[in-house]
């Protein structure tokens, strides 16, 4: 299986306009923040917490801008309430690239956030769709144009837990 390159996220996240990446920063994506942070049509908005990443997301979209939220399964998990309050009860249309920690396209997880993961996903009702290579990429464009149109959260969990970051780019 190839990889999923920082390069290809970035091109995604380009074609559909995004403007703001708000996330907590962590080693996992230091090699997608290096490409973000040369980026000019794109800002970095680093929050404290991930339970801050979608009032922060709320925010830039009530002011027109076209926000993604970086987070990993765990803190998604996390920061429940703050995604029921502001991302579905203010109708937020933003995407979610949500690091699928413990995964295993094996269907052996030794993790449980793994195992909660979609089962969180399912219990808020939001869509999501699993990426795992360059080769499927192309479901981050799916996925905006479903936040866009459904007027909410959609999420694209990053199976490959962006492993493919560790090479260079």
């Amino acid at each position: 299986m190839a990889e999923l390159s920082p390069a290809r996220i970035l091109a995604e996240l380009k074609n559909n306009g995004a403007t703001h990446v708000v996330w907590l920063p962590d080693s996992e994506t230091n090699f997608l923040y290096v490409l973000m942070s040369e980026e000019p049509s794109i800002d970095l908005v680093p929050v404290s917490r991930e339970g801050h990443a979608f009032s922060t997301a709320a925010g830039l979209a009530a002011g027109g801008q076209k926000p993604v939220i970086l987070i990993q399964n765990t803190g998604m998990m996390e920061s429940g309430d703050s995604l029921r309050g502001w991302g579905l009860g203010m109708n937020v249309p933003v995407v979610m690239m949500v690091g699928y920690r413990g995964w295993t396209r094996h269907g052996v997880i030794t993790d449980t956030a793994a195992f909660y993961t979609e089962r969180f996903l399912h219990a808020f009702n939001i869509n999501y769709y699993l990426v795992e290579s360059d080769e499927d990429a192309d479901r981050i464009s799916i996925a905006f144009a479903e936040a866009q149109r459904e007027k909410r959260p959609v999420a694209v969990l990053v199976g490959d837990e962006y492993h493919g970051f560790n090479v260079s780019r």
